[in-house]
Formats: C-alpha cells, sequence, structure tokens
C-alpha cells in the first residue's frame, strides 16, 4: 500500500495504476487510461474544511473549537459534502483548494441520522482552482478486499495524501452518541498524514466514483475483535434519497427523533453509561456515568442498537421515555421527556 503528497500528481497516477491493475476485485476493471483519467478528476474534486466553533457551543466540549478536515464538491455549483460533525454549530468555515486557495463558506445542511453535512462556497471555486464536481456511485458492488482511493483535503501547512487502502467489511455501525446506520464501509490500512483531516476524507472506487465519506479512525475495521486499524466510511447510498430535502430544509425528516444526551457502550448485554451530555434529557432525569440501562418502555434492551431503535420507535422526538435503569445496587424507573437533538444546537449561519 502507499501514501503519497499530492504534488506528486504523475507517480500518484503510476502507483494507483500499478496496485489497481491486477489486484482488482471488480470482474470488469476499467482501462488503464480511464482509470488514471477517472482518479485524476476525483482527485481534484477534493478540498479542505476549516472550521471556527463559538466556545459556547454544546459540541465544542467534545468535538473542540477549531477543527480541520476534508470534503468532496459534489455538483456544479460547488456544493460540497462532507461529515456533519465538522460543521456542527460552526461560527466560521473555510475552504482550502489544491492550488491553496482559502474561500469562505456556509453550512447547508447538517443531518443527524446519516452524519453528512453539506457545505456551499460563498465565491466561485472554479476561477482558477480546476475543482470539478465528483460522480457519486454505489457502494453496494463493492466487494472485501476491493482497492480503493482516499484523499484528504489540503491545509495551511498540509498538501493532503492520497493513499490506498482496501474495503475490509461492509456492515451496521453503532456509535456510542446515539448514532447507528445500518451499512458502514470499513477499510484498511488507515489513512496516513495529519490524523484530523480523516473526517470528512471522500473514498473513491476504481472508477473514480464517490463511495463514501470519512467518519472514524477504528482500531477494528474487520469486526472480528482483532487489532487491524483502519477507517470507518459513511456510504454515499444513505444520501441519494435525502439529498434534494437537505438542500431545502437543512436536514432530513429522520434526524428530528428522540435524543436523551447519553454516551453508551455495549458491556456483555448490558448497555453502560459512560457520558451525560450537560444540561441534556438524561441529566435533568438524574442519569449518571456507570448506570446500566436494562429495558426502554419496559422491553429489554441488550445492544446499543437496540436500545436506539427502541428509543426512536416513536412518534414525536419530544416524547416520554421510560427507561428501566440499574443504579448502584438499585433498579430504577426512570421517565423522562426526551429532546429534537437539533433543537438543541446552536444553527449556523446559513441552515
Amino acid at each position: 500500500m502507499h501514501s503519497l503528497r499530492r504534488w506528486t500528481q504523475p507517480l500518484v497516477a503510476a502507483v494507483l495504476l500499478a496496485a489497481l491493475t491486477g489486484q482488482a476485485a471488480t470482474a470488469q476493471p476499467p482501462s488503464a487510461q480511464e482509470m488514471i483519467a477517472a482518479l485524476a478528476r476525483a482527485n481534484a474534486s477534493v478540498v479542505g474544511v476549516r472550521v471556527m466553533v463559538d466556545e459556547e457551543a454544546r459540541s465544542a466540549e467534545t468535538l473542540g473549537q477549531h477543527r480541520r478536515g476534508s470534503g468532496v464538491v459534489i455538483a456544479p455549483d460547488g456544493l460540497i459534502l462532507t461529515i456533519g460533525y465538522l460543521v456542527l454549530e460552526a461560527e466560521q468555515i473555510e475552504i482550502v483548494t489544491q492550488d491553496n486557495k482559502i474561500l469562505p463558506a456556509r453550512a447547508v445542511a447538517y443531518d443527524l441520522a446519516t452524519g453528512f453535512g453539506l457545505l456551499r462556497p460563498l465565491l466561485p471555486l472554479r476561477a482558477g482552482s480546476g475543482v470539478g464536481a465528483a460522480v457519486l456511485g454505489s457502494s453496494q458492488p463493492l466487494q472485501a478486499g476491493e482497492a480503493l482511493m482516499a484523499v484528504t483535503g489540503p491545509q495551511a501547512s498540509d498538501d493532503g495524501e492520497v493513499s490506498m487502502t482496501r474495503l475490509v467489511s461492509k456492515r451496521a455501525f453503532t456509535g456510542t452518541w446515539e448514532y447507528h446506520i445500518d451499512t458502514a464501509l470499513f477499510t484498511s490500512p488507515p489513512l496516513l498524514g495529519n490524523s484530523a483531516n480523516h473526517s470528512g476524507a471522500p473514498l473513491f472506487n476504481q472508477k473514480g466514483e464517490l463511495v463514501g465519506i470519512g467518519s472514524l479512525l477504528v482500531s477494528d475495521a474487520s469486526g472480528q475483535n482483532r487489532a487491524l486499524p483502519g477507517n470507518m466510511f459513511v456510504p454515499v447510498d444513505l444520501l441519494r434519497p435525502i439529498l434534494a430535502e437537505m438542500q431545502r430544509s437543512g436536514t432530513s425528516a429522520q434526524s428530528h427523533r428522540p435524543w436523551l444526551g447519553l454516551n453508551s457502550s455495549d458491556q456483555g448485554g448490558r448497555i453502560q453509561i459512560v457520558r451525560v451530555s450537560r444540561d441534556s434529557p438524561a441529566e435533568l432525569a438524574g442519569l449518571e456515568a456507570g448506570d446500566v440501562v436494562l429495558a426502554v418502555d419496559g422491553t429489554k434492551v441488550a445492544t446499543l442498537a437496540d436500545f436506539y431503535k427502541k428509543l426512536w420507535d416513536r412518534a414525536a422526538p419530544d416524547a416520554e421515555v421510560s427507561l428501566t435503569v440499574l443504579q448502584g445496587a438499585d433498579v430504577k424507573t426512570i421517565v423522562l421527556k426526551a429532546q429534537d437533538r437539533l433543537q438543541t444546537l446552536k444553527k449556523p449561519s446559513g441552515i
């Protein structure tokens, strides 16, 4: 596997071609010239993202005030897709092009359910930058072992990276922060370079089509309880059904769902709370780190996915939720009123 700086572009194309040809998992890989041209176009669609957040913002405590990552242009008008937590409650957003131009941008949308974020530069990207729009692909045809290209965007002191990686698995992902998607892409080896730039980094197939957006570094990409460092990408298949809605309303309908303000983990068939967000429904109800959630509305939950799906299975995001909780040696029933998470966040200008 190889990771090369963007300024070695001719060498990047040659290495990518050598790595992909002969090892491609697809039945009909593109020709050499098609692959070089497609991957070059894909690489040119990537930008760096820099964000500043007010210190009083709720997300500043966990995500920081100063964030940086990557994005990818997905439309001729300059619309940029990234990972949503980068732009959560953003006060100021800048786009860094590959020719080191820094352009102001505004947030267009943040989707809680998928984790995607949309940006739009306030000045034209095409003016001398050579930025084109990536082609949206699909992760469905991808097979384990297939070679893929991941790209991180440039920053002030970092040119970004073009990296070869391989798909390790496609499986559900459940986050500790009340997040779940039925399918995520896991790749290895992990993106190198600056550790923060994987956030929002686009993942491309051998045709240069966009198939995923970088979310996390993971220690076990295989999901088989063994050490295999890699990355988790959110598949762009989740974007297609909600893209128009996100641009119109700033989110999707599925993002308006109950939120408790918990970070939790699976502990041998039990859900243990590891963190309670400040001023959240969970904190107001008296839940604490170390408590164990046994049931939701009287139904036993043994995994985080069970917990979240039961929580979200109600008509109103601000509905009452009954939790059966083990606090120390006592089993208690705690009734709390959930919140619409989106209503608790400071909206960036533009959304």
